[in-house]
This record gives structure tokens, C-alpha cells and sequence, in this order.
């Protein structure tokens, strides 16, 4: 069993990054140089409160508190890895932590973070990464990216959260989903209650 205090010191953040990237992101297909060069360069450990530093590297969503999570690592190298982002590409990032935003920020020319929908401003962008999973994904997004831009989120149905990529196609945001993936479910992309026998 494996207990907190056994984990890292903050003296070891280095090496316990270099082992997310070995046991975490290479094993499950994350092998883009460029996206493990993000992934070494930007320390997890401070996008998280100081009493979770220790846990920053685990393979898991990192409570950060007020409902709101630090995806996997490997969530996050799923989704840059399938957005194929370049340097030409300006990117929003709509996460209420900054993490993701500093990894895309080593891939992509200009990058915007906004901490929900609703706060994103400017645009079009060429890609959209969004932190969490979306039950439906408003019109509004189609307005935010360039045209065949594209989005990048986790898509949650019947309970089960997977990694999505949607494209605007004729002015309107079609997605498919890749496969399932770790994801939090974002209160703002909920689907409008109904009513049903």
C-alpha cells in the first residue's frame, strides 16, 4: 500500500516527473517528443494547493477543492496528443487551473486560457482544449474557432467519460469520441434536464 508520506519530497518533484512520463505517458501511447518535453519542462506541483504537492504526479485527478480537479497527466497527454497541435495554432484553453494551458503553451504559438465558456474571449482560435467532459457542447464554440477549427474535450454519456475531438464543419461543431479517458464532468457543458416516464 502506498501512502502519501512515502511520496516524493519537493527535492524529488523532478524525479517523480521523470516517472510520470516513463510509467504513465510513454506506456499508454503519449509519445510525441514535443508533448514529453512539455510534460518535463512544466512542474504539475504548481498547479496544486501545498497540501497536495505530494500527490501531484499520481495517476489520478488531484482534488484541488471547491469541485474542481487536476486531470491525470495522462488525460491531458490523451488529448495533445490527439489534437496534433503546431506551432502556427492559436489555442484556448478553458480550465479553471492553469496546468494544461502551460503544457500548450510549449506546443503552440498563442495560447489563451479562460476559466470557463462563459469568460473566453477573442478568437477564432484554431483549437479549443477543454478540462473536463461535456455532456453536449453549446453552439457558442463554433463562434470561438476558425473555420474546420477544432475541439478537444471528454465527452461523458450514460456515466462513462471519453476523449473527444469535434471539428466545425459548416458553421456548426460535430464530435467523435476516441475512447474512454479519466474526465471530470463540468457543470457548465451539462445537458438541459428533461422530463421522461
Amino acid at each position: 500500500m502506498t501512502v502519501v508520506e512515502d511520496r516524493p519530497a519537493s527535492d524529488d518533484m523532478a524525479v517523480a516527473r521523470r516517472a510520470m512520463i516513463d510509467s504513465q505517458l510513454r506506456v499508454s501511447g503519449v509519445n510525441s517528443p514535443g508533448i514529453l518535453a512539455a510534460f518535463a519542462a512544466v512542474a504539475r506541483e504548481d498547479f496544486v494547493p501545498a497540501d497536495r504537492r505530494a500527490v501531484a504526479y499520481m495517476d489520478r485527478a488531484v482534488p484541488l477543492g471547491e469541485g474542481r480537479f487536476l486531470s491525470p497527466a495522462l488525460t491531458y497527454g490523451q488529448m495533445l496528443e490527439a489534437a496534433g497541435t503546431t506551432a502556427s495554432d492559436s489555442v484556448l484553453v478553458i480550465s479553471p487551473n492553469g496546468y494544461l494551458a502551460a503544457l500548450a503553451e510549449r506546443l503552440a504559438s498563442s495560447v489563451t486560457r479562460a476559466d470557463t465558456l462563459a469568460a473566453a474571449q477573442g478568437g477564432p482560435y484554431a483549437l479549443i482544449l477543454i478540462d473536463g467532459a461535456a455532456q453536449v457542447l453549446p453552439e457558442s464554440l463554433a463562434a470561438l474557432l476558425t473555420d474546420d477549427g477544432r475541439v478537444i474535450t471528454g465527452m461523458a454519456e450514460r456515466g462513462v467519460t471519453r476523449l473527444a475531438v469535434a471539428r466545425k464543419v459548416l458553421g456548426k461543431i460535430a464530435a467523435t469520441a476516441l475512447g474512454e479517458a479519466d474526465f471530470a464532468v463540468l457543470p457548465e457543458f451539462a445537458a438541459p434536464k428533461t422530463w421522461s416516464f
